[in-house]
C-alpha cells in the first residue's frame, strides 16, 4: 500500500512537471499586462556587455554590501553569499508563513459558518488586492485562492536563484541597485538601463534599497503572476499531500522565469545538489584543507 501511495505521488508530480514543460513555455516571453506589478522577472535573459566605464557607477543604496568578487576562496564566497541573503528570505518567509496561518483560521470559520470579525474581512481584503484575488469571488473562494498565493518559497531554491542571476552576488545589477533577481521594472528611472539594450526598450533593471525590499518583490513576482501558475499548483500538491516543499520539485515551476526554459530549471538543480551542504546549519558545514577544520 505504501508503495503505490509513493508511485501515486511520483506520478501526480511527473504530471505536474509535464504540464510546466507543454503548457507554461509559451508564456515565457510575456510582458507586464495592464494593472500587473511592474516590477517582473526577466523575460529575455541578456548577459552584461563588459562597457569600459568613464566614472565608478555609484550604488542607488546605502547598504553595506559585501565585495563577493574579492573572495577567492570559492567555498568561503559561497557561505558568505547565503550567509548574507538567508536572514531576509527567512523574515518574509516566515511573515507568509503567519498570514497563512491567519487565512487557515478564518476559513475553518467560515466552512463552519461561525462569524468572521470585521478586523479578518479587512485582513482579506487587503491581501486580496495585494495578489489580485477577484473580490467578485465568494469569501471561501478568495480564502481559497490566497492559499494558493500566500505561501513560502523554500530558502534553498531562492538562494540558487539568487546565485545564479546575479554571479555570486558580483553584478553590476547586485552590486548597484541590490538587484540578485533578474528583475525588470518599467518607469522611467526605477533602476538601472541595461547594457546594450535593444532600441527602442523601455524597461530597466529594478533597483532597491534594501536586501529586505528586493526578496519580498522576487517573491511576490513568483506569488502573483501567471507565469507561475503552475509553480503555485506544484505548491500546492505538495501542500495537500502533507509533503515537504522540496525544492528541486519546485523548480519545475519555474520555466518561464528565464529565455533558458528548461535548460535553466536543469541549472538550477545542478546548483541545488552541489550546494546541498550550505543549507545545512553552519555548524555541519565542514571543509577539510591539509588537515585543517574550517
Amino acid at each position: 500500500m505504501r508503495k503505490r501511495t509513493l508511485k501515486s505521488k511520483l506520478f501526480r508530480l511527473l504530471l505536474l512537471v509535464a504540464i510546466a514543460v507543454g503548457v507554461i513555455a509559451p508564456f515565457t516571453f510575456l510582458t507586464p499586462e495592464q494593472g500587473e506589478e511592474e516590477i517582473v522577472a526577466e523575460p529575455v535573459k541578456v548577459k552584461e556587455e563588459k562597457v569600459e566605464q568613464k566614472t565608478v557607477e555609484q550604488p542607488l543604496h546605502s547598504v553595506n554590501l559585501p565585495d563577493f568578487a574579492a573572495i577567492t576562496d570559492v567555498k568561503q564566497k559561497k557561505r558568505a553569499f547565503f550567509n548574507f541573503l538567508k536572514p531576509a528570505i527567512e523574515r518574509e518567509n516566515e511573515r507568509l508563513l503567519s498570514q497563512r496561518a491567519e487565512i487557515v483560521t478564518i476559513k475553518s470559520k467560515v466552512v463552519l459558518e461561525e462569524s468572521v470579525s470585521d478586523n479578518e474581512l479587512a485582513f482579506i481584503a487587503k491581501l486580496a488586492k495585494q495578489y489580485r484575488v477577484n473580490t467578485s469571488y465568494s469569501l471561501l473562494q478568495q480564502l481559497d485562492e490566497l492559499l494558493l498565493k500566500v505561501d513560502i518559497i523554500p530558502t534553498e531554491l531562492v538562494l540558487v536563484q539568487a546565485a545564479n542571476e546575479s554571479a555570486w552576488g558580483t553584478s553590476r545589477f547586485a552590486k548597484i541597485g541590490l538587484n540578485f533577481f533578474g528583475l525588470w521594472c518599467y518607469k522611467p528611472g526605477c533602476g538601472m538601463v541595461p547594457n546594450g539594450r535593444n532600441r527602442g526598450a523601455k524597461h530597466e533593471v529594478a533597483a532597491f534599497q534594501s536586501v529586505d525590499e528586493a526578496v519580498v518583490k522576487y517573491i511576490r513576482n513568483i506569488n502573483t503572476h501567471g507565469p507561475y501558475n503552475v509553480f503555485r499548483a506544484i505548491r500546492a500538491d505538495l501542500r495537500a499531500h502533507e509533503d515537504t516543499l522540496r525544492p528541486e520539485v519546485l523548480t519545475a515551476g519555474l520555466i518561464p522565469y528565464s529565455q533558458r526554459g528548461t535548460d535553466y530549471v536543469i541549472e538550477l538543480n545542478e546548483m541545488l545538489r552541489h550546494n546541498a551542504a550550505y543549507f545545512e546549519p553552519e555548524t555541519k558545514v565542514i571543509v577539510i584543507q591539509k588537515g585543517v577544520t574550517q
